[in-house]
């Protein structure tokens, strides 16, 4: 990328989704078609999260599997669809905002992470937090990587 004197910006787009030359606190028009999509993608995603909480509840100062295991398997599919995106289906602009911002942006919930650690905390279950914390975070690193890695190889794999 390039850098010009007095810009501190690269130029040129780093990702798809974002534009350095434009100021945050520019007023711009949003794009309708992608808001309508991520918004159902949120609504799907979340609707998800709940219907597996629902199912699958966590005891009072156990383990939140349930949490736990939908941000790692969250993850991944993020991971995989990063790639798609970005390798594969470069053309289709409201894929990534629908599945990736919505969809899996409302099926992951990072928020209800901490409130499950806040609460395995006050109840004096340190132990458990400290353990939901950390296996969480390697969770979700390992599960970006994996699927990233294993998307690209198949990729690779196909175009043979």
């Amino acid at each position: 990328m390039e850098h010009h004197p007095g810009n501190p910006l690269p130029r040129g787009a780093v990702d798809s989704d974002v534009d350095l030359r434009v100021d945050g606190r520019d007023r711009r028009v949003h794009d309708p078609a992608v808001l309508g999509v991520i918004a159902a993608g949120g609504a799907l995603g979340a609707t998800a999260r709940y219907l597996i909480g629902l199912g699958w509840p966590t005891p009072v100062g156990g383990f939140p599997v349930n949490t736990f295991v939908i941000n790692i398997v969250g993850c991944g599919l993020i991971g995989i669809l990063m790639v798609l995106v970005t390798d594969v289906f470069t053309q289709q602009r409201l894929v990534r905002p629908f599945l990736g911002t919505g969809v899996l942006g409302g099926f992951t919930t990072f928020s209800t992470y901490a409130v499950d650690i806040e609460k395995l905390v006050t109840g004096d279950h340190a132990g458990t937090a400290l353990l939901y914390l950390a296996a969480t975070i390697v969770g979700a690193l390992l599960a970006v990587r994996c699927t990233v890695s294993a998307t690209r190889a198949l990729i690779t794999w196909r175009t043979r």
